[in-house]
């Protein structure tokens, strides 16, 4: 699933909640090896029917102990064991849950219930949106639909029949294959509200076992796109995808990723489909990205619907790597489940890593990387030194919504990246061949990931264990030293790990340090390492390697390498090979020799990244003391013209390493941050940029228009990427004829891309073409609901005075809808991420974003949740700022009726 977050709804509010800890897991005191479900489907009450082949699990603790089954906000009609119906005094159902005294040891338990799909605002569970009926399981949402095991280490064979409306949900699909259908019996129809009307029904069985989080149902008026797919082994499976009515023009592209997706995986992990067909069903009211229930996947239409004219080329690169992710999982996270969700990123972790390698092979491998560590450091960084920091394996949580994290996600995907390196490319494959054939159809955890790594490598990863252990990024502060009487260059590492929540004290990390040395020509020098002989070293390192991987384990650790002929340039963590902040003395001349001549494409990149913050840092200091920032250094701007220059070569590179470091990233660098101040210096130097560049910027603006027809591939999206990097920076002039090449942009794109640069560039322009063209996008895609979402996005995101009383006004606009979890990411989440104005000093940011989320608790404590995660880093700001944030957390923590999700989000925010 990429970034869900299920909750607990307002009637099942624990007004005590409590952590719940690893160390306490015990297996399940039953197992459920068989489940028929039936449902009603009817517009005011949904009626689900169950029966559970019960067994005693015999590796459980307590042999002799109740049935206790998870529900919430279920009404139950009957309750019968083996066909027997049950006295009221045998069982006990209440708000949370399902107890039977004295079951049986082996036994058939059958209940109906009652819920209520259209009052689900909280979209977890069974709900009704426009379309129909869909569902949302993971993590905790199937107690919603019935009583239940509701944990992902009970596993079972599903089948699903379905009965509903034939006119209003003509479709009708659930997990695995179909297995019957058509019109109901009139006879069979006398039940409930508008029984009156056709009904039909539709059967669906899932030959593999899965837990309850994987369970999908849809019952809606929509249209398919079909197609076809013939496996490596010859086996045709059918691929659908489901969208609303009108929008089949939009999902073409999200149905040739699938199917690339899909050979991807059979080419480089050796693994197959394994259904006679592949479903994916987008709908618009969705908490998360997308949800990869076996066989079903379910997406938010952003991830799916994009045409030319209404998707940007970043929109369809998140729909090619989203489509890839869920249906990696159907293997790493299906077939192979977590054992429990403290292993939360034991699929999520390892998917999002393979996800990243589609990527990699499909598109640019170092703009990629690169865009991966930009986020690493933005979200992921700032995660590990808040309040909210956690291992990759959580040792405990109050709320598991609260977890679906950037540390679970990327963090975990960098683990798994890590372990690849260490143990090779073809020691991995061996690794995860070992993995699927020990644990195909189980529920596992991380350890086994990594056992099976270590047992197919014969390399040691115990020490490694505990990146998934310990929460934190840790400093690696690197020294060099050349000796050139001994042709010799010493590296010293020293490793630390700042304090986190609960672990005060960090244990050494196994950390692997890519390294290259860079003579004064440009060109690697060769690494052979002290006491290797020039053989040996050449085997270590590969034929023609000019990278050597560095294992650090120790708190000190010294490296010598021999035969360097003279003082080097260390190139240090090629590929960013560890997810560490690296400390080394660079000088200006040094990160400019990287700039120019690495052949690590990222380090080039992280070198003039490193340059740009110096610059922004020193110029952020000047301007909160009273001063002025200093001119950038020539060097700097001569990098950046040089950039320019080659930029055509690699556009899509250029474009990256051009963008500077986003402002967040820059107000984690400092001990106590100045949004004010770190804006005016960014938006300083990309004006000075502006300046002294612009002949550079016009003539490529001009000449890196794609040729041809619009595609969304690598080459032309780049082409667009640096062109229109070109038109932002030139709009920092403030020259009428550049607003005249926005406008003229603006109104006569091709393509989604170019209108949206041109109308952010306009939008941060306080000029008299911003307003009109507003207007006119408004007016044009009113009824595109994702399209207004980036319209209501560049709004709030927008850097003028007088944003957050426009997105105020916005947020009574008819284009707002505070219940669809895009529009509140769009408008709000917006401006969140916008730091001048949501750290507005008057806290006036800080209360608004309050109010939302005091708001959206009452209905939908995910998103709720999700929304206070701005709160988190409310310490690094002065003390006024400190002031205000703390009022607006404490408003939310005194709010009654509070949610378990967001009081813990309120709760360690306050610390």
């Amino acid at each position: 699933m990429l970034y869900p977050r299920p909750h607990r709804t307002a009637a099942m509010r624990d007004p005590t909640p409590t952590l719940i800890y690893l160390k306490d897991y015990t297996p399940p005191a039953f197992l459920i090896p068989r489940v028929d479900l039936e449902f009603e489907l009817f517009e005011d009450f949904a009626r689900v029917r169950a029966r559970l082949a019960i067994e005693r699990n015999p590796k459980a603790a307590n042999r002799h102990g109740p049935l206790a089954l998870d529900g919430e906000e279920l009404a139950l009609e009957s309750i019968a064991i083996d066909g027997r119906a049950l006295a009221s005094t045998e069982y006990q159902a209440g708000a949370a849950g399902l107890s039977i005294a004295a079951p049986p040891e082996r036994f058939t338990l059958e209940t109906v219930v009652r819920i209520r799909p259209r009052d689900n605002a909280a979209l977890s569970g069974l709900y009704a949106s426009a379309a129909g009926f869909f569902t949302q399981c993971e993590a905790q949402g199937f107690r919603r639909i019935t009583w239940f095991l509701d944990r992902p280490d009970v596993m079972s064979i599903y089948t699903t029949l379905i009965r509903a409306d034939r006119d209003r949900y003509p479709v009708l699909l659930s997990n695995g294959n179909p297995a019957g259908g058509g019109a109901e019996d009139a006879t069979a129809c006398a039940i409930g509200a508008g029984a009156t009307a056709p009904r039909h029904w539709a059967k669906w069985v899932d030959p593999f076992p899965k837990p309850s989080y994987l369970f999908a149902l849809v019952a809606a008026k929509l249209e398919v796109l079909e197609d076809r797919f013939v496996t490596a082994s010859g086996r045709p499976v059918r691929l659908a995808i489901y969208v609303d009515p009108g929008k089949l023009d939009q999902c073409g592209f999200a149905m040739e990723a699938l199917k690339k997706a899909m050979r991807w995986d059979e080419q480089v992990f050796g693994l197959e489909v394994d259904l006679d067909q592949y479903m994916i069903v987008a709908v618009g009211d969705f908490n998360m990205g997308a949800m990869e229930n076996k066989g079903l996947n379910i997406f938010n239409t952003r991830y799916i619907l994009a045409r030319q004219d209404t998707g940007t080329d970043t929109d369809f690169l998140n729909i090619d790597r989203v489509v890839a992710h869920e249906y990696f999982h159907n293997w790493t996270g299906n077939r192979v489940t977590c054992r429990d969700w403290f292993q939360l990123s034991l699929k999520e972790g390892l998917t999002v890593f393979r996800d990243q390698e589609y990527g990699a092979d499909m598109y640019s491998r170092p703009v990629e990387r690169i865009r991966e560590v930009r986020s690493l450091r933005t979200v992921q960084f700032a995660e590990d030194a808040g309040p909210m920091a956690h291992p990759v394996r959580p040792a405990a949580y109050m709320e598991i919504s609260n977890f679906y994290t950037s540390t679970i996600y990327e963090k975990g995907a960098e683990l798994v990246r890590m372990i690849h390196t260490l143990v090779g490319a073809g020691n991995f494959r061996r690794g995860m061949d070992l993995y699927f054939r020990r644990h195909d159809g189980q529920a596992v955890t991380t350890d086994d990931f990594v056992q099976a790594m270590a047992d197919a490598s014969g390399i040691d990863l115990e020490q490694f264990r505990r990146w998934y252990e310990q929460a934190g990024t840790p400093l690696l502060k690197v020294r060099g030293a050349y000796d050139a009487g001994a042709r010799r260059y010493t590296l010293e590492v020293k490793q630390s790990c700042p304090p986190t929540h609960g672990q005060p004290q960090k244990l050494p990390f196994h950390i692997p340090l890519a390294v290259g040395l860079l003579g004064a020509d440009g060109r690697d020098l060769p690494l052979r390492l002290q006491g290797e002989s020039p053989p040996l070293a050449a085997e270590r390192a590969g034929p023609g390697a000019i990278t050597r991987v560095l294992s650090v384990t120790q708190p000190a650790q010294t490296f010598v390498f021999e035969g360097v002929a003279e003082p080097p340039v260390p190139s240090l963590a090629r590929g960013f090979s560890a997810p560490v902040v690296l400390d080394f003395d660079y000088d200006e001349a040094a990160l400019t020799h990287l700039m120019a001549h690495d052949a690590d494409p990222f380090n080039r990149w992280e070198a003039g990244q490193r340059l740009a913050t110096g610059i922004l840092l020193r110029a952020t200091e000047n301007l909160r003391s009273g001063g002025r920032a200093a001119e950038p250094p020539a060097a700097f701007i001569d990098a950046c013209a040089r950039i320019l220059k080659d930029g055509p070569a690699d556009p899509a590179f250029a474009a990256e390493a051009l963008t500077l470091p986003a402002e967040s990233y820059l107000a984690e660098l400092m001990a106590v941050a100045d949004p004010d101040a770190i804006h005016a210096a960014r938006d300083g130097l990309r004006r000075q940029l502006a300046e002294r560049l612009q002949p550079a910027l016009l003539d490529t603006y001009r000449t890196q228009t794609p040729p041809g027809a619009y595609s969304p591939d690598a080459a032309p999206a780049g082409k667009r990427a640096l062109r229109n990097l070109a038109l932002s920076l030139l709009m920092e002039l403030e020259d009428p004829a550049i607003r005249l090449l926005a406008l003229k942009q603006f109104d006569g794109a091709d393509n989604m891309t170019d209108t949206m640069a041109a109308l952010v560039a306009l939008a941060n322009c306080d000029c008299p073409e911003r307003a009109g063209a507003l207007e006119r996008f408004y007016e044009k895609w009113q009824n595109e609901p994702l399209v207004v979402d980036k319209w209501l996005a560049v709004q709030a995101g927008s850097r003028l005075r007088g944003t957050l009383a426009a997105v105020k006004r916005l947020a009574a606009h008819a284009a707002f809808n505070l219940r669809n979890p895009n529009k509140v990411y769009a408008l709000i989440g917006g401006l969140r991420a916008n730091p001048v104005h949501f750290h507005a000093a008057d806290g006036a940011g800080y209360a608004f974003l309050a109010d939302q989320v005091i708001a959206l608790d009452s209905f939908n404590p995910q998103i709720a949740a999700r929304l206070a995660r701005g709160f988190d880093r409310w310490k690094k700001y002065d003390t006024g700022r400190q002031a205000q944030a703390r009022a607006a957390l404490q408003r939310i923590r005194d709010t009654t009726r509070l949610s378990k999700d967001v009081a813990e989000i309120v709760s360690r925010s306050l610390g």
